[in-house]
């Protein structure tokens, strides 16, 4: 642990009005503006969830489930950290209600508190801002951003407010409130409403905390009756009513904030020094992103899209991010459409629905339900030379369909699919069977960062520039070695191994142009100004067959 040897400061961002609100992206936002300004940042995120982690979680109803390199599987909104802040975070970053209670059971079971009786306040507050100083002293930390799950009002993050206020009233200087907000504009009425926010306001202060700041979203800018409003109504002066309008990208979130002078406000708010901040960098890449006009086609194809009559994306956010940063390092403009695989289970002719793309990216996935859609899908990229990049399941899948199609091993599957299959490409390690077979779901999986060795003068290997890399995983089933050497020698190389274990890491098509899949999730590294080798010739691919 990195010695305190500086005073820390907080900044709690919370929600209200509804979930979903921009939480995650506000924390991001203020933490690369307090980057700016050449303070060192780090950023938490609570999950009020009683679950330990995320990995247990249903990814259409919580999203992405974002792996860090140490192996916690966390909320996606810690993938908007790294990304905006361009830092590796870990397992200290992430908390959940369920994570917390089992720190204080485990500690009285071996009686750390020394025989007192524990409570619920103050000891499950108390585990909260410890975990909470040791992250900031990990990463040494001018400015520690905590964004709080959820909407002020519910019962499941009350008492991570409660830590809130204690640390609050025992340095009131070194912690600051920003409540971010929705102001809707109801079209029956046409005008901006503070009503709701309002709500949430006196709701923040039923806990003891008031806001320093108000983020208020919304379709459109805050205007000055809005912004008197809040102030009035909700204790906050004028010039700290922020206006968040919704924006073409999320990287234009900086800029817009920091126009406000958003970044020296909680610096006062702190009782800190004002600085100058120098975001030439994102301006310079949101010009990028705007100048990109020329339109590649993406096809994702995959399964965790509908929730009734809805689509959701956030099951594969930092696929996207991953596939927008390659794109604009390119200076095209990436149009992504969400396939879903089942409709070529229900018709094969809508298979030739994908000549119209440009570029079939197969995410990580877990389950029987599609699979043999994405396989049809896989067949036709490799087939018809269609840039085609899998991901996790979509390099078990790919292997499956190699086998199946170019061996003729008609019957090779994944044991997740058929336990009993005769021809078991992807299976399971025996490890992952004993887990799986004692019910041990939760943070069992091959987690986190794992090394790779690259054959020489491959597209994997040239992509990245090196022998040796180091990528995060989230799988149980993987390549079963006794079909590498025929996929190999067949023309499906074998181009990754991890050297530990042996395990097939990356597999790549000859001739094609560009034809790879990785058992692990290289989206989870990708940076807004650093795209990801792999996605980065991907798109680069795409490009150039367009």
């Amino acid at each position: 642990m990195v010695p305190k040897t500086k005073k820390r400061k907080f900044v709690f961002v919370v929600g209200g009005v509804l979930s979903g609100v921009g939480k995650g992206v506000t924390s991001a936002s203020l933490g690369a503006i307090m980057e700016a300004k050449g303070f060192s940042v780090t950023a938490i995120k609570v999950d009020p969830y009683v679950n330990v982690d995320a990995g247990t979680m249903n990814p259409v109803e919580h999203g992405e489930v974002f792996v860090t390199d140490d192996g916690d599987e966390t909320d996606q909104d810690m993938g908007n950290y790294e990304r905006f802040l361009d830092a590796d975070l870990n397992s200290e970053n992430y908390m959940t209600t369920g994570r917390v209670y089992l720190s204080v059971i485990e500690n009285e079971r071996g009686m750390k508190y020394k025989g007192r009786c524990v409570q619920v306040v103050p000891h499950i507050p108390e585990e909260i801002i410890g975990r909470i100083n040791n992250a900031a002293d990990k990463h040494n930390a001018d400015i520690t951003i905590i964004e709080i799950g959820g909407t002020i009002g519910e019962y499941e993050n009350i008492l991570f407010l409660e830590a809130a206020r204690m640390m609050k009233l025992k340095d009131p200087d070194s912690v600051a409130v920003i409540l971010v907000s929705y102001l809707p504009v109801p079209s029956h009425i046409g005008e901006m409403k503070t009503k709701p926010t309002q709500h949430a306001s006196r709701t923040l202060n039923q806990t003891g905390l008031q806001a320093d700041i108000i983020v208020a979203r919304g379709p459109m800018e805050l205007d000055k009756p809005r912004r008197e409003k809040l102030a009035t109504f909700c204790g906050v002066p004028k010039e700290n009513c922020i206006s968040a309008p919704d924006v073409p990208s999320i990287y234009e979130i900086p800029i817009k904030m920091e126009d406000q002078q958003i970044g020296n406000k909680v610096l006062k708010a702190l009782k800190m020094r004002t600085r100058k901040t120098n975001l030439s960098e994102w301006k310079g890449f949101v010009k990028k992103i705007n100048n990109s006009k020329k339109e590649v086609k993406i096809a994702v194809v995959g399964k965790y899209f509908g929730t009734g009559d809805f689509t959701l994306a956030d099951s594969y956010i930092s696929v996207i991010e991953a596939i927008k940063h390659a794109s604009w390092h390119h200076n095209v403009k990436p149009a992504l459409e969400w396939v879903d695989s089942e409709d070529f289970e229900k018709s094969t002719k809508k298979v030739q629905n994908l000549k119209k793309y440009d570029g079939i990216i197969v995410p990580g996935g877990f389950g029987t339900r599609g699979v043999e859609g994405i396989i049809k899908a896989i067949k036709f990229a490799r087939e018809n030379k269609v840039p085609y990049f899998g991901l996790c399941y979509g390099m078990q899948l790919a292997s499956v369909e190699f086998v199946r199609n170019v061996l003729g091993k008609k019957k090779a599957t994944t044991v997740e699919m058929d336990e009993k299959t005769s021809e078991p490409v992807i299976h399971i390690n025996p490890n992952q069977a004993a887990n799986v077979k004692e019910n041990k779901y939760g943070g069992t999986m091959r987690l986190g960062a794992y090394d790779c060795a690259l054959r020489r003068d491959t597209k994997s290997q040239k992509a990245y520039g090196t022998d040796m890399i180091s990528e995060r995983h989230r799988h149980r089933y993987e390549f079963n070695n006794e079909y590498r050497d025929a996929i190999d020698k067949a023309g499906l190389q074998v181009v990754g191994l991890n050297p530990e274990s042996d395990l097939v890491e990356i597999v790549e098509l000859k001739d094609h142009p560009f034809f790879v899949g990785v058992q692990f999730h290289p989206e989870f590294k990708s940076r807004p100004m650093r795209p990801h080798p792999l996605f980065r010739d991907f798109i680069g691919a795409v490009v150039k067959k367009k």
